[in-house]
């Protein structure tokens, strides 16, 4: 499936990670495996739906990304009163040039935070759609690229639905993975309030990897070998969810090619040029979880959410994985 990739390629491919996930422990405490789950998705190229309440460090989480990587970042509260417009860019008439210039919207970023994603009009939110899927957004029937690498980091809060609009399975699909912060353990939160002050954007932190270095490790993951056993096993996982009747719907095929670029990503990160199903395993719930929903409708997202994973695990532990 992939042609042999160097051991010394994968080594140093590696060895940036590391130091990716060491810059970002910095400002982000406690949270190892958060940290290795955000940069999995980095560097699969996807992105990123973070479900969690409000200040357990979502936004230092993406400026932390940001900053390592010497990125643009760019910060988008999204609310009832948003217009696409204000997310993509418009184009204005200039008076001296006599023509229309486009004036770019903060997606225009390389890391962009798209604050509490469902608190803005379904229009607003399907601004994004186009951007997520090709990088590109189209305006008056131009074609503009946006960031290279590009990654959206998408906030919700699961407790708090009043005046919000649910995201379309459509957009949800484009999500390559959840994940949750949870709060931090004791020790960590006792050294946060030692030494935490001001907001996210007085976190300093130099760079250690170029543009360019992350650009090379996307490209090196389509070359990360899947034994076909292995593609047989995520297959079986994608087709349980479809005949099981816990769910209203199974995963869709963007969703199967998701979690094999993610358990590629995932071998990178451990220095690895091949896929054990044990990386297939850890990400089934990251980044199938929102792809799903129960047939029984639930007015609790949070127990949902739970019954979702819940159901995935047991899914999973029922198909042996390879040997």
């Amino acid at each position: 499936m992939s042609d042999f990739v160097p051991a010394a390629q994968i080594s140093e491919a590696a060895q940036r990670l590391n130091r990716l996930r060491a810059n970002m422990r910095v400002s982000i405490r406690g949270k190892d495996e958060v940290i290795d789950q955000v940069l999995v998705c980095l560097v699969a190229g996807g992105h990123l739906l973070i479900e969690d309440l409000p200040g357990v460090g979502k936004t230092t989480l993406a400026y932390s990304l940001a900053r390592s990587m010497d990125c643009a970042f760019s910060r988008v509260q999204f609310t009832s009163d948003l217009l696409p417009g204000d997310v993509t860019g418009v184009a204005i008439y200039d008076e001296t040039l006599k023509e229309f210039v486009f004036k770019k919207g903060p997606v225009f970023a390389h890391i962009v935070l798209a604050d509490e994603i469902n608190r803005a009009t379904p229009k607003t939110q399907s601004a994004l759609l186009e951007v997520m899927d090709r990088a590109r957004v189209t305006v008056d029937g131009e074609s503009h690229a946006v960031g290279s690498p590009f990654m959206v980091f998408a906030t919700q809060n699961p407790v708090d639905f009043e005046g919000t609009f649910p995201l379309p399975e459509s957009q949800m699909d484009r999500f390559l993975m959840r994940l949750r912060m949870g709060y931090p353990q004791p020790e960590d939160e006792r050294e946060i309030l030692r030494t935490a002050h001001g907001g996210y954007d007085a976190i300093a932190l130099n760079p250690v990897v170029t543009r360019s270095e992350i650009l090379a490790l996307q490209a090196l993951v389509p070359q990360v070998f899947v034994e076909d056993s292995v593609l047989e096993f995520i297959l079986r996982i994608v087709t349980a969810t479809r005949t099981d009747t816990e769910f209203r719907a199974g995963v869709s095929v963007r969703a199967g090619v998701a979690l094999r670029t993610a358990a590629q990503a995932r071998a990178l990160l451990l220095n690895r040029d091949f896929v054990l199903p044990e990386d297939v395993v850890e990400l089934v719930a990251p980044v199938f979880s929102h792809r799903l929903g129960l047939a029984r409708q639930s007015s609790d997202a949070l127990e949902e959410r739970r019954a979702v994973t819940a159901a995935l695990k047991r899914i999973v532990a029922a198909i042996p994985p390879p040997a």
